[in-house]
């Protein structure tokens, strides 16, 4: 009986060494992971960044002082071999030379791809001609006095720019579905910037305050049944690419040229965008047309005797100089307001200092026929300009 219950005694020993050998075990490991707040957390450049001074250092530590002398030999001799393997390599695509990973460097292009299919999709489409065919209460003009008020709208809650090219998109395509009587005009214009809000805001205003800006005109009721009856004419499908989408990626590309970014280019560009909204004869371009045709149009305004278009805006925008005739001189004849000369709200936005006053910058009263021909030659100006990476 004794020996029995010395050999429990010495199995619970046993036992007890067991469990505290792992428990200091996992302590160890324990004390190797840093719990960290998520406000704590530094960004991943920055990590990156410390990770590899660390190893740096490391290596500086393991290496004898003598071997430093070597190190700087081999250097040269590498360079030589990339500029041999150059021949080899394609250009980058211009977002993918930004570090920053929003830019999504590694698979832009087929991002913008996906969007070129997306903006030709006939359900995403507004008809080019449906005042003409769907409408019998509401006219071109209607149409251009409720988008300039809602340009007011976005001022007055500091709503972004995409929220209104979407606000416009939803009205467009909703008008290409429905006779609407012209009293629920304004109606519609409020509900849709609600959707639109919704979907591209981080706090959008609140239907209250939709009510507001109309007088009190349309009750909270009228403003979310009008919401519900967007949503089933568009079948929910909200997402499309709009000017502003592909107005990004244009103005990187046009602004190669240009040493240093030029906030002037960007802000023209802009405006010109925003006064397309406001003609009924952009309907029917689609929106990349639409941000190259600006894109030409504010490249022209700044340097009036340079031809505005170049082969790597065709490559980027896939559209040639020839395709952009029609919708360039619509969008110069608002910029010279020759067309929408009443409508004032987009062009008082941008004649404040923020935006540089591009509003108020002159235009040449005519286009050169020749700049709508094709270009043929490379730009030299930006192929100098070329990155390259490993294929």
């Amino acid at each position: 009986m004794a020996d029995q219950e010395n050999c429990v005694r010495v199995t619970r020993a046993a036992a007890k060494k067991r469990v505290a050998e792992y428990a200091g075990i996992t302590e160890e490991k324990a004390t190797n992971k840093k719990r960290v707040v998520l406000g704590e957390l530094s960004n991943l450049s920055n990590v990156v960044v410390s990770v590899n001074k660390v190893q740096a250092k490391e290596t500086q530590k393991q290496q004898p002082k003598g071997n430093v002398k070597k190190q700087t030999r081999v250097v040269k001799p590498a360079l030589k071999v990339n500029k041999e393997k150059a021949a080899d390599e394609k250009a980058v695509d211009i977002d993918a030379k930004f570090d920053d990973p929003q830019m999504c460097g590694h698979y832009v292009s087929d991002i913008y791809e996906y969007l070129n299919q997306m903006e030709v999709d006939p359900k995403r489409r507004p008809l080019p001609d449906y005042i003409e065919k769907v409408q019998k209460d509401v006219s071109t003009n209607m149409r251009g006095i409720l988008v300039d008020w809602l340009v007011e709208v976005a001022e007055e809650y500091k709503i972004v720019s995409d929220t209104l090219y979407m606000t416009v998109s939803y009205i467009d395509r909703f008008l290409s579905l429905n006779a609407l009587n012209r009293q629920r005009l304004q109606l519609l214009g409020i509900s849709s910037m609600l959707i639109a809000s919704k979907y591209e805001e981080i706090n959008p205003p609140s239907v209250e305050e939709f009510c507001y800006i109309t007088d009190n005109t349309y009750t909270k009721d009228e403003v979310v049944k009008m919401e519900a009856d967007i949503l089933k004419s568009l079948k929910f499908e909200l997402g499309n690419p709009t000017v502003r989408t592909f107005l990004r990626r244009f103005t990187r590309v046009a602004q190669e040229d240009y040493k240093a970014s030029s906030l002037q280019l960007e802000f023209l560009g802009y405006y010109l965008a925003e006064l397309s909204l406001l003609d009924y004869g952009c309907v029917k371009f689609l929106p990349s047309v639409v941000a190259a045709s600006v894109i030409f149009l504010t490249r022209f305004v700044i340097r009036p005797k340079r031809h505005p278009w170049s082969c790597a805006l065709q490559q980027y925008s896939g559209h040639k100089a020839s395709d952009l005739k029609e919708c360039v001189l619509i969008i110069h004849d608002l910029h010279l307001s020759r067309r929408g000369g009443t409508l004032q709200s987009v062009r008082e936005k941008y004649k404040q200092h923020k935006f540089k006053c591009v509003a108020t910058m002159p235009a040449s009263p005519e286009i050169p026929a020749s700049y709508f021909e094709d270009v043929e030659e490379v730009d030299i100006s930006l192929a100098e300009d070329v990155h390259v990476v490993k294929v």
